[in-house]
């Protein structure tokens, strides 16, 4: 009867590791079951599962992997597997998996082990671990890029919202991301981004930068901010703060919008989504005039804004057409998908307030950003502590994918 051992292979790494190794394999004829190789600083740590006969081959097998091995400078390590674990392994192929993504400006022990804990708690096993963002010099200063590392984890999970719930208050706990995604197709097929844009897109809110312009500032700011922590009627409260800006002069609009402060990391996202096809939407709550402004920047897709009511060179405190408020966005972001011939499971939404919650539920990855509490507690995946490049990273992307990516649009 057949033995199924494994080999675990450790020791400086070089080229033609695995293939003398295997070479050796070969001419036995032996099967290989599983392999997996990694990697860390120039250290190679390499497992062979194979299936071996029962003769007496296998004695001469184990010698020349030996023999081969300290040529190479490696130590070789031969475990037998029982039948029956080999079986139970095989049968754990169909387990559920999920993507846990790692996001901060640094990452340290401490992040990793409390993950790690709350991973085990929930019963899942961790089956690699992969850093997603390049490699730090100790001689040179970096550019100011998160950190990221990806954790591919096995298990059912009983209870997906309260996984989430325990991911987020850890990461309100050690300042960090942590994001949980089902290891599915889709992940990996992505074809549209839908922003807000007030928050989002940009740091600011344009209807409060048009109300201090209308001396009207403090008024306005205090029911936009109730309004995006969800405690006011969306339209009620748009239209009651829109008619405080009745009699604007329209000059300021262009004064605004030239100097609207972009969200760190947005230039980053838009440009890599865009030269891997993704369709990009802009979908406000805010106005029409601003969210062209930032189509033509970034090379926007689709805008969907309130339109400015404007007579006479100024501003009537009204909108012309309807209110785009939190259903119409989810309307819209499902129309655009239709149009494009994706599935929702393929769009990815981002906003920061309470009438962005529709959208963000709907979309494959919907991301709350840099949100209200409210918005981050039913948000199913959110950004609080790096920009919107952080994105790429809850998409498996890593640092010397957009490298190339950028070096091909050069």
């Amino acid at each position: 009867m057949s033995e199924i051992v494994l080999i675990n292979v450790t020791g400086p790494d070089r080229p033609g590791i695995t293939a003398s190794l295997t070479d050796v394999l070969g001419r036995y004829g032996i099967p290989i079951l599983d392999i997996g190789q990694s990697v860390i600083h120039d250290s190679l740590a390499l497992g062979l599962l194979v299936e071996l006969p029962d003769d007496a081959a296998s004695c001469a097998l184990f010698k020349d992997l030996l023999f081969t091995g300290h040529g190479l400078g490696l130590t070789l390590r031969f475990s037998p597997i029982p039948a029956a674990d080999y079986e139970a392994w095989v049968q754990e192929q169909g387990q559920p998996r999920h993507i846990l993504t790692l996001l901060g400006w640094r990452i340290s022990a401490r992040h990793l082990a409390a993950v790690a804990g709350v991973v085990a708690d929930y019963g899942l096993n961790i089956d690699q671990i992969t850093r997603l963002t390049g490699r730090i010099s100790r001689m040179a200063t970096p550019p100011q890029r998160p950190a990221s590392v990806e954790l591919s984890l096995r298990g059912a999970v009983a209870d997906l919202a309260a996984l989430h719930g325990a991911f987020l208050r850890l990461g309100q706990a050690l300042d960090v991301d942590i994001a949980i995604q089902e290891d599915d197709i889709f992940r990996r097929n992505r074809r549209l981004v839908c922003f807000d844009m007030d928050s989002t897109l940009i740091q600011t809110e344009v209807i409060d930068e048009l109300a201090a312009a209308a001396g009207v500032g403090d008024r306005v700011a205090a029911i936009t901010a109730a309004a995006m922590r969800g405690e006011l009627d969306f339209q009620g409260s748009f239209r009651e703060r829109l008619a405080l800006l009745r009699g604007l002069d329209e000059r300021i609009l262009a004064d605004i919008a030239a100097r609207l402060p972009i969200t760190p990391g947005a230039d980053r996202l838009i440009a890599a989504l865009k030269q891997l096809g993704y369709r990009v939407a802009i979908l406000s709550g805010g106005f029409r005039y601003f969210a062209e402004h930032l189509q033509r920047r970034f090379g926007v897709d689709y805008v969907h804004a309130n339109e400015l009511e404007i007579r006479a060179g100024r501003l009537t405190g009204e909108v012309s057409g309807e209110i785009v408020d939190g259903q119409r966005k989810a309307e819209l972001l499902r129309e655009i998908a239709a149009r494009e011939g994706i599935r929702l499971e393929q769009v990815i939404a981002v906003g920061d307030g309470a009438n962005d919650l529709p959208m963000l539920a709907i979309a494959g990855l919907g991301i709350a950003f840099h949100a209200k509490p409210v918005v981050q507690e039913r948000a199913r995946h959110s950004i609080a502590t790096v920009g919107l490049d952080g994105i790429l990273y809850l998409l498996g992307m890593r640092d010397r994918d957009l490298a190339e990516l950028a070096a091909t649009s050069a």
